[in-house]
């Protein structure tokens, strides 16, 4: 029986395939098809493969689609917009923050830096943890345990504490006990989220991928089953000598073992801080009357907790991926000695905390409150340490990924909606350099945990307020003590970054002025043949002003970390040095800087707490409203594209479905026809296009050509995540399937050009070089007219980073790129121009930034 390439050379040839992959924001399998009748070929309501009802048996029928490609969606919006109950990740931010900065190490070959930086970031994951579960106990033991509960001031006006008051003298009214309560909070915030890591480590990490790399045979349009890739066959970009990309590695999208490492390592931790939280006061209560037994084993047990936080440590740092292969090793005897151990010094620590000691009571704070001090000192110097290896990885060079080009780019050809050179400028715009000279990744785990230590100070202050109707905690009159000092200290620091930022937007604002009226000249000699108006004018240059705005994203971020730090450490010297709050350091001071520290104090705690109220009116807004969620999902789109690499708590990775899905689609489907796809990614979409290509086999890869708009791979991913998606790796996946284009408008804030040179000339019969077409193409003209004509009867609208199908280039492209895999695979090329442009397709996706 023949297979259906064969068939295919005695008959029609085979039909050619356009597979549309949407950016952020989603969209619907009706829109991206320009058509209300589809059906799913694979997947689920998560994440699925569609086609139009009139094209659902298209491999049946080739001699039907002589005229152009069949087109068919991959819809994948659901994987982080779907679910109402996704955007309380909301609260996860700073986790997911942190996960960032693991991907965003410069390339370089010392080997050994690159680990030691993996590690830094593991650990700086793992201070976050310890400090949102601190924050927890701080709130729970400390403010309502401890002081609200001790103090007949204060529980006399809480109701719900009556049982649990020291003045009652019940059997709850210990200090002891109370801790002990008290912790099922903190507790209750550990089980949920190793529950979410659990339940999102099934759904996402644990599904073994494919790889998309010599699929069995299957008939097109089925759903296929997981099999093992073969590790021999060649990578794009692994030339002789050179590293193979780290995104064409089998178990790149494959993170279980690493996963449930480092989750087992932050439960641990969690479970070791809150033991610690019931311990301390205990011991150090025990400690005063000398020599009895409890003081004893208070020792013994915290021997223990440290102990178990050491193997803690030691699990994060070495919970390192392995990308080479696909490992399913469970390490499950580790992992439950570890977390049986942590839960037995945790009940061993409630029944210390718990037992009977006369005569304890409970004054001021915690013992255990210089924890947060420690934790900010340690996360200062683990940022300082990251941002020194960060620095000498970016002085040394980067791996080789393959051959250098040596063809000269020729200009494309001249068409009705590309720029005028001599009006538009330069034709493409320069290319970036790494952000922040290979800083990025410290400057990001910064902002991580200033974010983190920000939100639980401002949380812990806001707690105390409100548990205290009358002075502000930690002042005169005032029944309570408060939250430790640093924590008031650091959100106190909000109104001074906010004025800092403040600043960066009013030099921001006058930039984009200036930069908007120096392009008044170049918009109006785009249209030299009609009148020109000064508001359409200032319209047009306005948005390639704004578009321009993204470049200047590191310089912002670093003067925001800048301050961040500064004001960080001022705020830990001023806790650790001072006599308490901002307020009472500032009492012996000029009466403005003491009106100015004490209005600081007041000011950001109402900041923060604005804040997290804000935050869980937006999270419970999202869960019923899906315009609502699908914005939500739009920050996540981008910030959970990577693996969890170094936070298990933080948002899953989405593209562990979205590439294997992909990849394994174009396998199959290329087996199973022989015929030829065109890879249509918009915005986030060309991301997981380029991360799926980067998964085929060779053969497979010689019959997809890649077509992507609003293409951010050079101008985010290239600067912020170099080792992954730098110029060289970029490049090398370029030289290794030969056919890409990428379109690209000055207006898009988003995407742009990809400075790729062409393919290596291929030499012909005479000896010369071929002339090969660059990849760039653009910059578009947007709007497509100036004023109102014929063929605009109304006025046109600035497309931005949206509607690239709508312009006559995206046709034009297709068709060369079809034309380009017809040649390179013998097939004759289907006629272009026939088929629709779908212009609502990718438009609608593109409406949203990514």
């Amino acid at each position: 029986m023949r297979t259906a390439p064969e068939a295919a050379g005695t008959a029609a040839p085979p039909v050619a395939l356009e597979l549309l992959v949407h950016g952020v924001g989603g969209t619907t399998p009706a829109l991206m098809l320009d058509d209300p009748r589809t059906v799913c070929l694979a997947g689920d309501d998560t994440a699925g493969i569609h086609r139009r009802a009139c094209d659902a048996d298209a491999e049946e029928h080739p001699e039907a689609h002589r005229d152009g490609p069949v087109p068919e969606a991959y819809c994948w919006s659901n994987l982080t917009s779907g679910n109402g109950s996704r955007a309380l990740w909301l609260l996860l931010l700073p986790f997911m923050i942190a996960n960032l900065a693991h991907w965003m190490r410069p390339p370089s070959t010392r080997r050994r830096l690159g680990v030691a930086a993996e590690v830094l970031v593991r650990l700086i994951a793992l201070t976050l943890t310890v400090l949102l579960v601190a924050a927890a106990c701080e709130v729970a033991l400390d403010i309502v345990g401890w002081q609200c509960a001790g103090r007949s001031g204060c529980s006399r006006h809480q109701t719900w504490l009556g049982f649990a008051a020291a003045a009652r003298g019940g059997w709850w009214s210990e200090p002891g006990r109370r801790l002990a309560l008290a912790a099922v909070a903190p507790l209750a915030l550990t089980g949920l989220l190793w529950w979410l890591s659990r339940r999102t480590w099934s759904a996402y990490e644990s599904q073994r991928p494919t790889g998309g790399r010599t699929p069995p045979p299957a008939q097109p349009g089925t759903a296929h089953r997981a099999v093992a890739a073969p590790d021999v066959e060649p990578v794009p970009g692994a030339g002789p000598g050179a590293e193979p990309p780290a995104l064409a590695l089998p178990g790149f999208w494959y993170g279980r073992r690493s996963v449930a490492r480092l989750r087992t390592a932050h439960t641990a931790a969690a479970l070791a801080t809150v033991s610690a939280a019931l311990c301390v006061p205990a011991l150090r209560h025990d400690h005063g009357r000398g020599g009895s037994v409890l003081a004893a084993l208070g020792w013994a047990l915290a021997g223990l907790l440290a102990l178990l936080t050491a193997v803690a440590v030691v699990a994060a740092a070495r919970a390192r991926r392995t990308e080479d292969d696909l490992d399913d090793a469970t390490d499950r005897r580790a992992t439950r000695l570890l977390l049986i151990g942590s839960a037995v010094a945790l009940a061993a620590a409630v029944l210390y905390s718990g037992w009977h000691r006369p005569g304890w009571t409970s004054a001021g704070r915690l013992p255990a409150a210089q924890t947060f001090t420690t934790l900010t000192v340690l996360q200062g110097a683990l940022i300082a340490a990251l941002a020194v290896i960060a620095g000498l990885l970016h002085r040394t060079p980067a791996p080789p990924s393959g051959p250098a080009p040596t063809g000269r780019r020729e200009p494309a050809e001249a068409t009705d909606s590309a720029v005028p050179a001599a009006a538009a400028g330069p034709t493409t715009s320069p290319p970036q350099g790494v952000a922040l000279r290979g800083l990025a990744g410290p400057a990001v785990a910064l902002l991580a945990c200033a974010l983190g230590g920000v939100l639980t100070g401002g949380v812990a202050q806001r707690c105390a307020d409100w548990l205290d109707r009358g002075p502000t905690p930690g002042e005169d009159g005032s029944p309570l003590a408060g939250p430790p000092a640093v924590l008031t200290w650091e959100a106190s620091v909000i109104p001074a970054v906010l004025v800092v930022l403040l600043l960066c937007g009013a030099a921001v604002t006058v930039r984009l002025r200036k930069r908007e009226r120096a392009l008044y000249g170049q918009v109006e000699g785009l249209y030299p043949d009609e009148p020109h108006h000064p508001f359409r004018t200032r319209q047009i240059a306005g948005a390639i002003a704004r578009a321009g705005l993204t470049d200047s994203a590191p310089l912002l971020i670093a003067v925001v970390c800048a301050a961040a730090f500064a004001l960080g450490a001022g705020a830990v010297v001023g806790a650790w040095t001072g006599s308490g709050t901002p307020g009472d350091t500032a009492a012996g001071a000029p009466d403005v800087l003491a009106a100015c520290a004490r209005t600081a104090q007041a000011l950001g705690s109402w900041l923060v707490g604005a804040g997290v109220v804000a935050l869980v009116a937006l999270g419970r807004r999202a869960y019923r409203d899906a315009s609502a969620r699908r914005t939500v999902g739009i920050l996540w789109d981008v910030g959970t594209f990577w693996p969890r690499a170094a936070h298990p708590f933080a948002p899953p990775c989405y593209a562990e479905r979205a590439v294997p899905d992909l990849s394994w689609r174009m396998a199959s489907w290329t087996q199973a026809t022989g015929g030829r796809i065109i890879l249509s990614g918009h915005s986030q979409g060309s991301v997981l296009s380029a991360a799926a290509v980067w998964q085929l086999d060779p053969e497979t890869r010689g019959r997809v050509a890649l077509l992507t708009y609003g293409c951010p791979l050079d101008r985010l991913y290239g600067r912020w995540f170099p080792a992954h998606f730098g110029p060289d790796r970029l490049r090398a996946l370029h030289d290794d399937m030969h056919a890409w284009r990428n379109l690209w408008r000055r207006t898009d804030p988003i995407g742009g050009p990809v400075h790729l040179d062409p393919p290596h000339p291929a030499g012909s019969s005479g000896g010369t070089a071929k002339t090969v077409a660059p990849v760039d193409r653009g910059p578009l003209l947007d709007p497509a007219a100036y004023g109102r004509s014929l063929r605009h009867p109304l006025p046109a609208p600035v497309l931005g980073h949206s509607d690239f199908q709508a312009d006559p280039a995206f046709a034009e492209e297709r068709a060369a790129l079809l034309a380009e895999l017809a040649r390179s695979t013998g097939r004759t090329a289907p006629r272009a121009g026939t088929l629709p442009a779908q212009g609502g397709a990718q438009g609608s996706s593109g409406r949203s930034s990514g």
